[in-house]
């Protein structure tokens, strides 16, 4: 098991230091405002142009809504605490965003998420010269390394080091299924990376199912600069619903981990329990795999997986079973996505046709494990009466 942290940034995440102050409100207020009240020719002295006051992490007063408002300056200092954060309307935007900045003469991609792989397919319809390669080939200058660890949808971990090692371009990884404080990308060599790169809600920085959005994190003030310039003619998101969701995500994502890694345990002792034997009331030989980066081990390179998992381990794995099996479970809802307060667990192949046919993706909510366990029980027990009557 991954090693515990202490993690010390709840503070950051309900006070940024570097946040424009709130008003009177403790919690944050929403606004639906697009555009805000114009400076006076005597205001802002010095300075002639509106770039300089809406181009930086705390501006001087807000002009538009696409370049900041009082919600998304906050939510993004917040983000920023280990590089420098943007906030888009979705994931696949700040994947296609990520793509314009790093321009890239070919992309280096294997496996995991499909909508990356499709927001790939729209850029080259605009770049028709980039080639796209897999994370085996040899890398050159001017490459982007497309990694996502840990993997959607089996919760497996990369070597994020081996490829920052051998990339001959840029780095950037999609973190989304290990937000911090479970892993940090940048310690390992990575130049950007990419959080919720879908287009559904922003996973466990949003936690409630309720918002979309995506975000990307960089080393540099420039590369900020760069980006966010860009990003006025990209879209960026509606902020107050995770601004709200911040002020709880370092209680939920341990709890979270602490839940999904015990229940991968318990799963894994089924799964190796043989036909003809039980395990807890659950016969054996029904459920065959578990997927997850608590099972990995050491690769033959000798990449540990814990060593990269730092603050715990993943919370979203799959298992190998049947479509039915989500719509047999009781407080797991049979929907896609991860990273909500509630667990959720969706049949894959039908989002994703490279998918294992029988991978049944699982998100580990708050509720109780032994509560969950006697959920799977019920299901499990259901779905064999079934297919043997």
């Amino acid at each position: 098991m991954a090693p515990k942290t202490v993690n010390r940034k709840g503070t950051h995440l309900l006070h940024p230091e570097n946040a424009p102050q709130r008003g009177q409100e403790v919690a944050p207020a929403i606004s639906v405002s697009t555009t805000f009240i114009s400076r006076r020719p005597n205001e802002e002295a010095g300075t002639t142009d509106y770039r300089i006051i809406f181009h930086c992490q705390n501006p001087s007063r807000h002009v538009y809504s696409r370049y900041s408002t009082k919600n998304s300056t906050r939510v993004e200092n917040i983000l920023s605490h280990d590089g420098f954060a943007l906030t888009y309307s979705s994931g696949l935007a700040a994947s296609y965003a990520a793509l314009v900045f790093f321009a890239p003469k070919r992309i280096a991609i294997t496996a995991g998420y499909h909508g990356c792989h499709a927001t790939i397919q729209v850029y080259l319809k605009a770049a028709p010269s980039v080639q796209v390669i897999t994370l085996d080939d040899e890398f050159k200058s001017g490459d982007l390394c497309w990694l996502e660890t840990p993997l959607n949808p089996t919760g497996e971990s990369r070597d994020i080091a081996y490829y920052a090692n051998k990339a001959g371009g840029k780095l950037m990884v999609d973190s989304t299924f290990a937000p911090p404080p479970l892993q940090y990308p940048f310690k390992f060599g990575a130049d950007c990376i990419l959080h919720s790169g879908n287009a559904r809600p922003t996973k466990y920085f949003g936690g409630h199912s309720d918002l979309l959005g995506g975000v990307l994190i960089v080393r540099t003030k420039e590369e900020w600069d760069t980006l966010q310039s860009d990003r006025t003619y990209l879209g960026s998101m509606e902020s107050w619903l995770l601004l709200r969701s911040l002020r709880t995500f370092h209680l939920r994502l341990p709890r979270q981990s602490e839940t999904a890694t015990a229940l991968v345990e318990w799963l894994h002792k089924l799964a190796a329990t043989p036909a003809g034997q039980s395990f807890e009331g659950v016969p054996g030989g029904v459920l065959v795999q578990v997927w997850h980066s608590s099972l990995q081990g050491k690769d033959t390179r000798g990449f540990d997986p814990s060593t990269q998992m730092t603050g715990g381990w993943n919370a979203t794995f799959s298992i190998q079973y049947a479509a039915w099996f989500p719509h047999s479970l009781k407080y797991f809802v049979p929907a896609t996505s991860l990273g909500g307060v509630e667990s959720l667990a969706e049949y894959r192949h039908s989002w994703d046709s490279s998918s294992d046919p029988k991978a049944v993706r699982i998100s580990i909510g708050l509720e109780d494990l032994e509560d969950l366990k006697a959920d799977i029980r019920q299901a499990l027990r259901h779905l064999v009466q079934i297919f043997t009557e």
